[in-house]
C-alpha cells in the first residue's frame, strides 16, 4: 500500500479520545500496512494541545465529548495556534455539535461507526490537505448551516457570484481534492488554485474547505454522494 505522508512516509497521526478501547480499534487499521504513524495518544484535548508541543503530527483524530477539554475547544485552539488539520469523529446523537467543530476549523467530519475504509479515504483526505463530510452527517449538518448561516445572509449578507473558474474549484474541494490535485486536474499552477480558493473564501464569507463544502451542497452545487 502506498502512503501518502511527507514525501512518501507515513501520515503521522494523533489519536484523542477518552475511550483508550477506541484508539486500540482506530489503531488496528489506521496501521503502518496502510501508510500510517499513530505518533500519540490523547485521553482529552488539553493533553492533545501539550502533545503537539513535543510531537511532528499530520492528522489529528479527535473526539468530542471528553472531559477536561472536549474536542470543540481543543479543535479551536489547534487551529488558532496553526497546527494540524482536525477530523472530528462523531456519533448519531451528536448532530447538535456539528456547527460547532465546523466554526471551530475542523477538516472534517467522520462517523465513528464508519467502515475502515470510510475512514481511512477520510485521513487521507485530510492529510492531503482536503476535507472530508461523512455523506450520513450532510443531511444534519446542513440543517444546522441554514438555522444558523442562512438567516445573517437574508439580513443583508451579500454572496459575490463565482466566476465559471472558482465553480470549478469549488466543485473539486467538495471532492475532497487538495490543491496540487485540483491543479492537475484543472492545468493550472498550485499558485493559481491558492489565488482561486481565497477568492472563493472571501466571496462565499467563509474561512476553510470544511464550510465551503458545506455551501456547496446547500446551493445544489454538488450533490451527496450516498454510501
Amino acid at each position: 500500500m502506498t502512503s501518502i505522508g511527507r514525501s512518501g512516509a507515513p501520515v503521522r497521526l494523533l489519536l484523542v479520545d477518552d475511550q483508550p478501547l477506541i484508539r486500540a480499534g482506530l489503531r488496528l487499521f489506521l496501521d503502518p500496512p496502510m501508510g500510517f504513524d499513530v505518533v500519540g495518544e490523547a485521553d482529552h484535548g488539553g493533553e492533545a494541545i501539550d502533545l503537539l508541543a513535543t510531537i511532528e503530527c499530520d492528522v489529528v483524530v479527535m473526539d468530542v465529548r471528553m472531559p477536561v477539554v472536549d474536542g470543540i475547544e481543543a479543535t479551536r485552539r489547534i487551529v488558532a495556534a496553526d497546527g494540524p488539520p482536525v477530523l472530528i469523529l462523531t456519533t448519531f446523537g451528536e448532530n447538535e455539535i456539528l456547527m460547532d467543530a465546523l466554526d471551530a476549523g475542523a477538516s472534517g467530519f467522520s462517523l465513528k461507526s464508519s467502515s475502515p475504509e470510510s475512514l481511512i479515504d477520510a485521513v487521507r483526505a485530510t492529510a492531503r490537505g482536503g476535507s472530508w463530510i461523512d455523506p450520513l452527517l450532510l443531511p444534519d449538518l446542513l440543517e444546522q448551516y441554514r438555522r444558523a448561516v442562512i438567516p445573517r445572509q437574508r439580513a443583508g449578507q451579500v454572496i459575490e457570484e463565482l466566476t465559471p473558474r472558482e465553480h470549478d474549484v469549488l466543485v473539486l474541494i467538495a471532492s475532497a481534492a487538495s490543491n496540487a490535485e485540483i491543479a492537475e486536474q484543472l492545468y493550472v499552477g498550485e499558485s493559481t488554485v491558492k489565488s482561486h480558493i481565497s477568492s472563493i473564501f472571501l466571496k462565499l464569507g467563509v474561512r476553510d474547505r470544511a464550510a465551503a463544502i458545506v455551501y456547496a451542497f446547500d446551493r445544489g452545487i454538488v450533490a451527496p454522494k450516498h454510501s
